[in-house]
């Protein structure tokens, strides 16, 4: 008796080869018409989508995604307009699944999405200037119930070729006394710190995890994992939830109860992204985040990332004591009692409180 095992397998190797086949032509007859597209939108701006159709086949529907959330559907070929003001900022994948004769093709293309807005250059002035420690190296930096919380992380002394310690502390202000601190071991790199619901929240640099500790004694209550592998930078919160960096143009919105991502922004410009947000404070419905490296703040809209304005710092630096470990611009804590904001750096000897002009 023939056996029909080894035919039916050519004939089903065959079929599946046929279609995939077939599959990848369609492909290359249609594709999304990127004559249509520009490579840079703005928030205010609508995008325009249409298929490609290089040999007229009749197309039945075609459905449309961003980012792999659908946005809509157009009947046959026409034209689908898609207003981008909800959109986040930066990078935008389009899927297009193509209907037609009985057969779907999906097909993709990308753009951007920028701000539209025009950052405003703004003005301070210095009203105070108190001692800080000039051994901190600051990473996070906070007020709360009137007291100034800051954490540091192990910067490695150029002078003295010894690495620090990193901590949580409670500070005097306007002394600059550390009248209560809690240490971390030398493996663990301290980074950002904010305080919500009696709990200081600190992350870690590179050992993917952060910490909660009770805001009044300082006893650790939990150690929790970052929900990907990632680095630690800055942290603040809106009073619900906690606002984290990671050196990127991203800011991820976290449940502060399962420190789970809620959702996420991305910093833009109206020309280019924001990378290296380090530091964050929470100031009257805005994010300010430290640009690492480059002594400035910019003002965010927490809604959709969009950069509101620049505050250029570098003056500060200079009227701090220079020495071997003096580092750059690293703290900001704003005091909801006076609406001032205090600033500091990394190793530096002074905290500057400020008003904008």
């Amino acid at each position: 008796m023939m056996n029909l095992k080894p035919f039916a397998f050519i004939l089903l190797s065959l079929f599946i080869n046929s279609c995939g086949n077939k599959n990848n032509d369609e492909k290359k007859i249609f594709s999304i018409d990127t004559s249509a597209l520009k490579q840079v939108y703005q928030l205010d701006e609508s995008v325009n989508l249409i298929i490609k159709n290089e040999e007229n086949k009749t197309i039945d529907s075609v459905v449309y995604l961003i980012n792999d959330v659908k946005i809509g559907s157009a009947k046959n070929n026409s034209k689908l307009k898609f207003n981008l003001s909800n959109q986040k900022l930066g990078y935008q994948k389009i899927n297009a699944t193509i209907f037609s004769d009985d057969t779907n093709v999906a097909v993709t293309a990308n753009f951007m999405v920028a701000s539209n807005v025009n950052p405003k250059a703004l003005k301070y002035k210095i009203i105070n200037t108190y001692p800080h420690d000039i051994k901190a190296y600051t990473q996070g930096f906070e007020f709360y119930r009137d007291t100034l919380y800051e954490g540091t992380g192990n910067g490695e002394g150029k002078g003295t070729g010894k690495r620090g310690i990193s901590s949580l502390r409670k500070t005097n202000y306007k002394t600059g006394e550390v009248y209560k601190t809690v240490s971390l071991s030398e493996q663990y790199f301290g980074e950002g710190i904010t305080i919500l619901n009696n709990k200081v929240y600190q992350l870690t640099w590179l050992n993917n995890e952060g910490y909660v500790y009770n805001a009044d004694t300082f006893e650790k209550i939990k150690t929790f994992k970052y929900f990907k592998e990632m680095q630690g930078w800055g942290l603040t919160n809106d009073g619900k939830n906690l606002y984290m960096s990671e050196g990127s143009e991203k800011i991820y919105i976290l449940d502060p109860e399962t420190l789970q991502e809620v959702d996420y922004i991305n910093v833009y410009t109206k020309k280019a992204k924001i990378e290296a947000l380090n530091e964050l404070e929470w100031i009257e419905g805005k994010i300010w985040a430290n640009v690492y490296g480059k002594d400035a703040l910019a003002v965010i809209n927490p809604k959709n990332g969009a950069v509101e304005g620049i505050l250029d710092l570098k003056d500060l630096k200079t009227k701090v004591t220079q020495h071997p470990d003096v580092d750059v611009l690293n703290g900001i804590a704003y005091n909801p009692k006076t609406k001032t904001v205090f600033l500091t750096g990394k190793n530096w000897d002074k905290t500057f409180e400020i008003v904008l002009e």
